[in-house]
């Protein structure tokens, strides 16, 4: 794999741009990976990183490590108290309303509730000439979402509550859409992707935006909804 693309850099933090199936580090739950972004980015930089949160293996985007255990600690104080603005671009299944919020609670694996909010508006909708089931067409939107709470698989699980469903999320997702981006398409990647997190810096105090451009396979799938870069903008 070749090296880590690197967005932001000082002495106390550094952020990637993680590809999608890029597991953060080593997990006894993932016994076919190789490679992680924790020892990647370790390699590259010639010392220690220390996560500050964490992705998806299948999402892409921004990934934010600290370059000490002290930094790490003050970013991760901040994500747990949801002082970090997040904002992912997704492909989901069906035509999104124009804006909503998701206020729907998440078990935890010990089955306590946790609460969950997410707001996201649409940015672009598709509806292809492609039949699927007893529709005669498929019909898509590219969404921008903002996880206010940081649960694990906020918005996956909130967008498949809501019957939009991230596209290539197999957990999640439906499966008769990865299917028909399988074999039509050869997509394998969900498409969900980290896009910004700003935030206070926990050393210098200063704002801190990091962006994360788009991969080549979320790019791809734009292209064949007939979606471009400027759509990113509305």
């Amino acid at each position: 794999m070749p090296l880590l693309k690197i967005l932001f850099h000082d002495e106390h933090l550094v952020a990637i741009n993680k590809p999608h199936g890029l597991l953060v580090h080593r997990s006894s739950i993932a016994n076919d990976a190789t490679e992680f972004a924790l020892q990647m980015l370790r390699d590259q930089l010639n010392r220690h990183v220390f996560p500050a949160h964490r992705l998806d293996r299948k999402t892409g985007g921004v990934l934010l490590f600290a370059l000490s255990k002290d930094a790490e600690k003050l970013m991760q104080q901040q994500f747990s108290d949801n002082r970090v603005n997040k904002k992912y671009l997704a492909i989901v299944r069906g035509h999104t309303p124009d804006t909503e919020e998701i206020n729907y609670p998440l078990r935890k694996e010990n089955g306590t509730l946790q609460e969950a909010f997410t707001k996201y508006k649409t940015l672009a909708r598709a509806e292809l000439d492609v039949p699927l089931g007893s529709h005669p067409t498929s019909r898509y939107s590219l969404v921008e979402a903002n996880p206010e709470s940081g649960r694990m698989h906020q918005l996956r699980k909130h967008f498949a509550h809501v019957f939009h469903p991230i596209i290539g999320d197999r957990t999640h997702g439906c499966n008769k859409q990865n299917k028909l981006f399988k074999e039509r398409w050869e997509l394998d990647t969900m498409l969900l992707h980290a896009s910004q997190l700003a935030f206070t810096h926990p050393v210098t105090q200063q704002p801190v935006h990091i962006e994360a451009p788009l991969q080549d396979e979320f790019l791809r799938v734009m292209k064949i909804m007939g979606w471009g870069l400027n759509d990113l903008a509305s």
